[in-house]
């Protein structure tokens, strides 16, 4: 059983056309005193909520700021698993 982490901040707004933009700070994995920083926009497809623009940067413990790649995004259909990249 694995323990998801909770950000050490979170804040949101919805912006005019009803999509959400949403900054959060997470604990570094390996390094507990660095920082990950993501801004998300969510929009509402159908019935489920969908990301269509996400930035991540990696802060470490002195100060250095370096933009993360890109997340592949994976889809599932009919109970299967591929990778979209």
């Amino acid at each position: 059983m694995s323990v998801r982490s909770q950000p050490k901040a979170s804040m949101r707004t919805r912006l005019p056309n009803g999509d959400f933009l949403t900054l959060s700070v997470w604990p570094g994995k390996s390094d507990p005193t660095a920082e990950v920083i993501t801004v998300q926009i969510r929009h509402l497809s159908g019935d489920q909520w969908e990301t269509i623009g996400r930035l991540a940067a990696y802060r470490t413990a002195n100060g250095i700021y370096s933009q993360l790649p890109e997340r592949r995004q994976q889809k599932q259909d009919s109970g299967t698993s591929t990778l979209e990249i």
